[in-house]
């Protein structure tokens, strides 16, 4: 009986699994400590339940990440690939530009700056091109620049982990159950093809999410919270 698998195996360096490690909430660089606006949502009763944390969710899906760091994203893992350094600087200085908040900023830059610690330790020749602290959006796309990967795959593999921190993020702050957590979650993965496709068609990133920035700006100085400020 023949026993042999495909002969040409997948490694890390192509297909799947540098998605899936990309993607995983197991990345060490603190994603799973920010709620981004969503704890102060719940502190001021606009999220109260499962129904209400993932039509939250979808709608930052679409109104803020889709047109944003997806975007940002898009044309950065390009940059990378191209050796355009100024394409990239322009992506990172648009992420600080656009961060309406203390919080939001220092989330993008310590996760960012927490990324590249990582590639330096796995991938320490990708990481070398890294030469001015990284905004998290543009230090992904580094990371992902440096595998075989398709970047509207690699636009999935962003979005999907961004889902998971979140809805995690409900979990706890709500908060829910794990069965509530992973329908929001399968929410999401159903939404996310439809925002990358959203990200493809901006020619240019937006950032217009008011709600969110007013309710970060509360988060900031909320008397108890779980999540950093």
């Amino acid at each position: 009986m023949d026993t042999r698998t495909s002969p040409t195996p997948t490694t890390t360096t192509d297909g799947l699994l540098p998605l899936l490690w990309l993607a995983s909430p197991a990345l060490p660089v603190g994603g799973f400590s920010y709620s981004e606006g969503l704890e102060a949502a719940v502190d001021a009763g606009l999220v109260t339940n499962e129904a209400q944390a993932a039509e939250w969710l979808s709608q930052q899906l679409h109104l803020a990440l889709a047109r944003a760091d997806l975007v940002v994203v898009r044309r950065a893992v390009i940059a990378w690939r191209e050796n355009d350094g100024q394409a990239v600087r322009d992506c990172n200085g648009w992420i600080l530009r656009t961060r309406e908040t203390s919080e939001m900023r220092l989330q993008t830059e310590q996760m960012g700056r927490s990324l590249v610690e990582w590639l330096k330790s796995v991938r320490p020749e990708v990481a070398s091109r890294a030469s001015f602290p990284l905004t998290y959006p543009v230090a992904w796309s580094l990371a992902a620049a440096g595998f075989d990967l398709d970047t509207r795959d690699a636009l999935h593999a962003f979005a999907f982990g961004w889902a998971e921190n979140m809805a995690q993020a409900a979990v706890r702050v709500v908060p829910l159950g794990q069965s509530s957590g992973q329908r929001i979650v399968s929410r999401l993965a159903q939404e996310i093809p439809a925002a990358v496709a959203g990200a493809f068609a901006c020619e240019e990133p937006q950032a217009f999410s008011p709600m969110l920035a007013i309710l970060s700006s509360r988060h900031e100085t909320q008397y108890s919270r779980l999540f950093r400020s």
